[in-house]
């Protein structure tokens, strides 16, 4: 992290064993006023390390950081953070207002100042007019809202967000995610969330940290980790799902060349700091296209085995002559005849270049 950068949240060589779930050495800088996703599958470690700096588990060994202060021996209600966990929390017997309040209580604030902040927050998270109902009375959606409001509230320098849009419908999670996206705008504090949903990760987050079975593969910006995943695991995870086999790799200083069935691909070199024996071919599937009269082909022929309709675009299956899987996406709104199965096509990708990824392994600091 750059010298001049203020970290809201340090972890320093973070770890944590017990039961089956395991974190190991973990080290991270969260930038004051970020928004910082931990992206992973379950079991990788994301809602374990989300707990320690709530306060709510104890690291094995490592220390936490909230500024220049070491809290990891600190209990939760000491830490200046709050937590929205996936089943809410919220109070059933209460009212929105009085769920929102209830934190403000606690702390002696004044009826008078609880009421102006509760109703200064209802409004900043959509909610005015829904100050009397009860939990039970609310969508889905306006629960993620009220417990949001209830936790910033409380003005907290950092917010905790464990899987924050996790069993809404596709509607919902994209109407909750911009609210937040604009909530993190306006409020200006550190946020800190956990998911598996690569699309939730990259819209919201200033840098995503990609964790896999306790430890961190890369850490990035949304665009560096789309356009320069370290390896496969990180690839797969946000989205770079089209990957072939080379059968050597050529190392160059500018660009490294693969050959893969027959053909000689010009790639980009693997990120620098990422160790590996061997590598993959990975691609986008919705940059690969069919190549039209007269233009060059990246590779082929390939034989078309399937196709499947997505929706807004077409999948297409293809098998390369050595016996490797491709998949791709043709817009469906630009694909006037699809190839038959068994149909010989080339393809390109053009004027993008393919990007060569360490296959296992992870980014050296």
């Amino acid at each position: 992290m750059k010298a001049n950068v203020i970290s809201a949240i340090t972890l320093n060589r973070l770890s944590k064993v017990y039961d089956s779930a395991v974190v190991s050495d973990i080290s991270l800088e969260i930038a004051q006023g970020s928004f910082v996703t931990l992206l992973g599958p379950s079991g990788s470690g994301k809602s374990t390390i989300l707990q320690m700096i709530g306060g709510f588990v104890a690291p094995t060994s490592g220390r936490i950081l909230f500024g220049a202060d070491d809290v990891t021996s600190l209990p939760p209600n000491r830490r200046p953070c709050n937590t929205i966990f996936q089943d809410l929390g919220l109070f059933p017997h209460m009212t929105v207002a009085e769920n929102v309040a209830y934190g403000l209580k606690v702390r002696g604030v004044t009826p008078e100042m609880r009421k102006r902040r509760v109703a200064d927050m209802l409004a900043i998270v959509a909610l005015e007019g829904l100050e009397g109902r009860r939990v039970h009375q609310l969508s889905g959606g306006q629960r993620q809202r009220v417990a949001l409001a209830r936790a910033l509230v409380l003005e907290p320098s950092v917010l905790l967000l464990d899987e924050p849009l996790t069993g809404l419908d596709e509607r919902l999670r994209e109407q909750l995610r911009d609210e937040i996206r604009r909530l993190h705008r306006r409020l200006g504090s550190t946020f800190l969330a956990v998911t598996h949903n690569q699309d939730e990760a990259l819209s919201l987050s200033d840098r995503i940290a990609v964790l896999r079975a306790g430890k961190i593969e890369q850490v990035g910006s949304p665009r560096e980790l789309f356009e320069a995943p370290a390896n496969a695991f990180v690839a797969r995870f946000v989205g770079v799902d089209a990957m072939i086999k080379p059968d050597t790799v050529e190392r160059g200083s500018e660009v490294w060349t693969a050959l893969v069935a027959g053909r000689r691909i010009p790639c980009a070199p693997p990120l620098r700091g990422a160790t590996s024996e061997s590598y993959l071919v990975a691609l986008r599937p919705e940059r690969i296209r069919i190549t039209r009269a007269g233009e060059p082909a990246d590779i082929g022929p390939v034989t078309v085995t399937g196709t499947a309709y997505k929706g807004r675009d077409i999948e297409i299956e293809g098998m390369l002559l050595d016996g490797q899987i491709l998949k791709f996406l043709i817009p469906a709104d630009q694909c006037s005849a699809l190839p038959a199965v068994g149909a010989e096509i080339d393809l390109t990708w053009q004027p993008q270049r393919a990007l060569l990824v360490a296959e296992t392994g992870v980014v050296e600091p």
